[in-house]
């Protein structure tokens, strides 16, 4: 669903993971032996304000970091719903949180997905991961990346001083790739 090049824009509050995720999303990218650029952005507050980030993964060189249109955003909450929905190109893919987004994408031109990722990771004792279920999810519905890439990704973004936090992002992002939304 996703096609060359991903213009991946990852949105939320500071404090959820945004930078986190995308910095996956980038090594995932490199796992796949593609080229890819990883831009943070948030306000001058951090945790609580907003953050968003900006991932190109492409086989291509990349010639602007920054993305503009994304033709997939993962948004973690309402305000960066809001924010970021109308941005996202035609055919694009929208991923959302519903545990914190109670309304529904209305535009017909792009591919809505919704997964309770914070609930999910309540639910499984993964206070905090709700980041990394959303972006297993996503990779897993649009194809943008392998799980074995994103393991791989996971791996590399741990600190080797926070390696006891590994194996609970490993199954977050096992959570997110086998989640499957529930039938109408």
């Amino acid at each position: 669903m996703c096609n060359d090049p991903i213009q991946l824009l990852l949105a939320g509050f500071g404090g959820q993971g945004i930078l986190f995720a995308g910095k996956a999303a980038a090594y995932a990218g490199m796992a796949e032996e593609k080229n890819v650029t990883w831009l943070p952005s948030y306000g001058p507050e951090m945790r609580g304000g907003t953050a968003n980030c900006s991932v190109c993964v492409s086989k291509a060189a990349i010639s602007c970091p920054i993305v503009f249109e994304p033709n997939l955003l993962v948004v973690m909450n309402q305000p960066s719903f809001h924010a970021f929905v109308e941005k996202v190109v035609p055919g694009g893919v929208v991923v959302m949180n519903s545990s914190l987004i109670k309304e529904d994408c209305l535009r017909p031109d792009v591919t809505a997905y919704a997964i309770p990722a914070t609930e999910l990771a309540e639910q499984n004792d993964l206070p905090g991961l709700a980041n990394i279920i959303m972006l297993g999810y996503a990779a897993q519905v649009t194809g943008a990346f392998g799980l074995g890439s994103l393991q791989a990704a996971l791996g590399r973004c741990v600190p080797l001083s926070k390696q006891q936090l590994l194996e609970p992002n490993l199954h977050a992002v096992q959570i997110g790739w086998t989640y499957k939304e529930p039938a109408e």
